[in-house]
């Protein structure tokens, strides 16, 4: 079996049975989905016989992946058809697991959430959605949350991109990748940083290899560890965890240093870079070293080759946002390309390679704390609108909430629910603490401080888990009662929208029906919804087929809604039909030659303006001003405001394609249609929906008709205007990005110049961190702690522990240690040892000796769960649902800290002590 899915990692998944093995009569149909693990949206060609799910092959016409599979997506099949699937309800009772019907598990956790509401108010309970929801069901997560009342609801991307999402949008209007994994094919840099897709994104490596070898393009990874995508590497940077943003600063030190920057695109298209300049300036190759360990000499190399080779892209993961400063280290990222001319250039822009197959779709859609579906900001305006979209009285959902201000105010991120448990109630900003927590499609052990988390989850009155797999929530704590395991079913076992990493959205088909007593999501929610009196309400415009809502019903309503980002004119019908013609679009433009879709880019990656019917064909390259707006072009978005500080902070000399607006211009409003003379080009229709949303005041965002999007891209205009793009986010606790010294650091000599911040509250809860880099850990705990991915494994890993094909390939849960650190320590290679926490907690597992990592730093990945210091849980899983692979946690050894804008987890620069078992 290891030697079978050995082979398929390298066959591009194209390993089948003989012909003559086929078993059974019927014909074989096949039916198309899209893997459900990383994001880079590989097609899957399911093989179905007679109902049953017999065999695969990776999809041949997909653009994305071109006939490959990686070792997962090679073996989603068993995700599906797996063995050690949750079967049926069950309930923990007297310490044993027990089978319940759906029914009695409905009645009894919404009799409990019912009276938890009833005396502690709805934020009392948490609604913690999931990445590995289809858009729509990702939808009706954040919509139900808003019809119980609350904005304690989020999903991964809290605690994998949030810090990408809150810094890129801030620089230039939308918080996404702005190009494509294929536009790599024109760059002619690659620059990565604190990713590796080798292993977290292995099909997407193909299309880096393609622009290394077709291009000549140097390929530049700056990563702590030594990883398998930096071993493809023309020039490895190895620099200490946590010092992004003086390593980034070092090299734009000998661009401006050389006068290398792009002058007429800054003065065109970018605001503040004067200050950038300045704050650059003190981050000469000495100090540049001093604090991140890496030679002046090597960054004025890469310098050269980011200068001498555009457009070059920049991309990067979880190891530039995982940290308290993470939002300063996205920045930092999207001013050297914006230093170097790079935005909005096919082959430049930054490639942001999200985790898990929907995470863009699901944070779209709004399964979050602080916005709306379309990133509405929790407002009274954003709640008006989506109010209309949803037929909803608004005064009748506001009073869902415990009060107006709650209904506005930011909700507990996940990565803090736990805190939200433990914490003193007076010193929350909400009624009481929370007392039922649902997990609907999360791995806890995804999550840091899992000694916390399992003190929080026996503290709980109710703990639900809703996944097609137990997962570490089943065990880590010691409780004997009050929780629940309700089956989902897979995305193979239903159908809907899926959003890859570049914005495309695809199309899956159901492969298979519900195997087991499993429901899909959206079925779920629409019986816990009937059990709390809301079921006509949340489904008003949705049909529901005996208790299934209809998906295509759920994907019109947030087109009718999503204007901000353009999710309008991807209707099921247009997706569907990129999806059969798959084979007609270029593998690079990623735009159809010919064929049912030609002109329209594959996925119609947002935004796609407007209404389905008026075709625009989706925005393949974000802010690029060579493309006709109704082709896909656009300007920086004018969401900062036109002036600061007396300086113009919309575009100047610079406008997409055809514009007739030949300048810098505000988003578009009544008034502006008004004032430019364009108002006469709306319907009567289009007049009455502008009307019924406040007249000259309604803006491009919150008109339902699209008339004044469709009339601003008519006369070339983007409808969100054409600014400049902001270096300096004067909102932020640091406007200009700052290097600052993790809370656990082994540079006690650097903390007195690069200081954390003070202790504030924010997101509802207390927030540490003066008060913990104040205290010296370095001596006892000497070791830098980061972590990261494997290729076997996704996530929280329990689905893909649980696959035979992968549970094989990688069977024990590891720590990379340095030879020179091994040698001192006395420890062998494969020896058994604790890993030691500051905060208390260890975890026991192998050693690996190797150079992938320095000296002072150790490694460990994040996949594993079901051991917990030392101890094996295995036993608590219920019968036949425990993963093949078991193993410590990484995130038991993971600290407190928590970034400044997000509240993002630190996993990438903590500290530990490691000792022989």
């Amino acid at each position: 079996m290891g030697g079978l899915a050995a082979a398929t990692a390298f066959s591009g998944g194209s390993v089948r049975k003989a012909e003559a093995a086929a078993a059974g009569k019927g014909a074989v149909e096949i039916i198309k989905s899209v893997c459900t693990h990383c994001s880079v949206g590989c097609t899957v060609l399911a093989e179905v016989q007679n109902g049953v799910w017999i065999g695969q092959e990776p999809g041949w016409d997909s653009p994305f992946n071109l006939g490959a599979h990686c070792a997962k997506g090679a073996s989603v099949r068993e995700h599906a058809h797996g063995e050690r699937r949750l079967k049926y309800p069950m309930k923990m009772v007297g310490g044993k697991w027990e089978r319940v019907s759906w029914e009695t598990a409905i009645n009894e956790i919404g009799d409990k959430m019912l009276q938890i509401r009833e005396k502690s108010g709805p934020d009392s309970v948490y609604w913690l959605g999931s990445a590995k929801h289809n858009n729509e069901q990702a939808y009706l997560v954040r919509k139900f949350a808003a019809y119980w009342g609350t904005n304690n609801v989020d999903h991964q991307a809290r605690i994998c991109h949030s810090t990408t999402v809150a810094g890129v949008a801030n620089t230039w209007g939308y918080g996404a990748m702005t190009n494509s994994y294929n536009d790599m094919h024109n760059s002619k840099a690659i620059f990565i940083i604190g990713g590796n897709p080798a292993e977290a994104h292995p099909v997407s490596l193909l299309h880096v290899l393609k622009a290394k070898e077709q291009n000549n393009a140097p390929l530049i990874v700056c990563d702590p560890r030594f990883t398998r995508t930096a071993a493809h590497a023309d020039e490895y940077v190895r620099f200490r965890p946590g010092t992004d943003v003086a390593l980034i600063f070092g090299i734009l030190w000998h661009i401006f240093e050389n006068g290398w920057e792009d002058k007429e695109y800054i003065r065109q298209r970018v605001w503040g870079m004067d200050q950038i300049k300045a704050e650059v300036a003190k981050w000469n190759p000495e100090e540049t070293e001093r604090v991140t360990g890496v030679p002046g000499s090597q960054l004025k190399r890469v310098a050269r080759l980011m200068v001498n080779n555009r457009p070059g892209t920049v991309v990067w993961c979880m190891g530039g946002t995982q940290h308290t400063n993470g939002n300063n280290n996205t920045r930092a990222y999207c001013i050297l390309q914006l230093a170097l001319g790079n935005m909005g250039k096919e082959g430049g822009g930054t490639n942001i390679f999200r985790g898990h197959d929907n995470v863009q779709g699901a944070t779209d859609l709004g399964v979050l704390q602080n916005t709306l579906p379309g990133y509405y900001g929790l407002a009274d305006g954003s709640w008006k609108h989506w109010a209309r979209v949803w037929g909803e009285d608004y005064d009748w959902l506001a009073g869902r909430f415990a009060d107006k201000k709650l209904m506005n105010a930011d909700g507990i991120p996940v990565s803090r629910w736990f805190d939200g448990v433990l914490e003193a109630k007076e010193n929350m900003d909400q009624p009481d603490n929370i007392r039922a927590m649902v997990f609907w499609g999360h791995a806890p052990n995804s999550q840091t401080r899992l000694k916390d988390m399992k003190a929080a989850m026996e503290k709980l009155d109710l703990l639900v888990v809703i996944d097609p797999y137990p997962t570490v929530s089943a065990v880590l704590h010691d409780r004997t009662d009050g929780v629940y395991l309700l089956p989902a079913a897979t995305q193979f076992e239903t159908y809907g929208s899926v959003t890859a990493s570049n914005r495309s959205l695809q199309w899956r088909e159901t492969v298979v029906k519900p195997l087991f007593e499993s429901k899909p999501d959206h079925v779920i929610a629409f019986l816990l919804a009937k059990k709390f009196g809301f079921e006509d309400r949340l489904f008003r415009n949705i049909k529901v087929n005996g208790e299934e809502p209809l998906i295509e019903d759920l994907t019109r309503e947030f087109n009718r809604g999503m204007w901000t980002i353009g999710y309008t004119g991807q209707s099921p019908e247009r997706l569907r039909l990129h999806m059969a013609n798959q084979a007609t679009f270029d593998r690079t433009t990623l735009r159809a030659n010919g064929g049912p879709a030609d002109g329209e880019f594959y996925g119609l990656p947002w935004p796609c303006w407007g209404t389905a019917e008026m075709g625009h064909p989706g925005s393949a390259v974000l802010y690029n001003v060579d493309l006709p707006v109704a082709e896909g072009g656009m300007g920086f978005r004018a969401r900062f405001g036109v002036e600061r500080n007396g300086d113009n902070l919309l575009a100047e000399g610079s406008w997409p394609v055809g514009s007739e607006i030949e300048d810098g211009y505000p988003e578009f409003t009544m008034a502006m249609l008004k004032k430019l003379g364009w108002d006469s080009d709306l319907t009567d229709d289009e007049r009455k929906a502008i009307e019924a949303a406040g007249g000259d005041k309604c803006n491009w965002k919150i008109d339902l008709s699209g008339g004044i999007q469709r009339v601003a891209i008519k006369h070339g205009c983007a409808p969100y205007g054409n600014a400049k793009a902001r270096t300096v986010v004067w909102t932020f606790p640091d406007p200009i990005p700052a290097h600052r010294e993790p809370l656990y650091t082994p540079r006690r000599d650097l903390v007195a110049d690069y200081p954390t911040y003070d202790d504030r509250k924010f997101m509802r809860l207390p927030t540490l961190y003066k008060s913990i880099q104040e205290k010296d850990f370095a001596k006892d705990f000497p070791t830098i702690l980061t972590s990261g991915r494997l290729v076997e494994y996704e996530g929280g890993g329990d689905e893909t522990r649980s696959n035979p094909w992968l549970a094989e390939l990688q069977q024990e849960m590891f720590v990379e240690v340095n030879p020179r650190d091994a040698n001192n320590l006395g420890l062998r290679d494969g020896e058994m040892v604790w890993v030691h926490s500051p905060e208390g907690a260890k975890v026991k597992v192998a050693a690996m000796v190797t150079e992938r990592v320095a000296p002072g730093v150790a490694f460990m990945p994040f996949h594993f769960g079901g051991h917990f210091e030392g101890k094996d849980l295995r036993g608590k899983y219920p019968h036949g649902a425990d993963p093949y692979v078991l193993g410590e946690s990484s995130n038991t050894a993971q600290t407190y800290g928590y970034d400044s804008v997000t509240q993002m987890q630190e996993t990438k620069a903590t500290l530990c002590r490691i000792e022989r078992a």
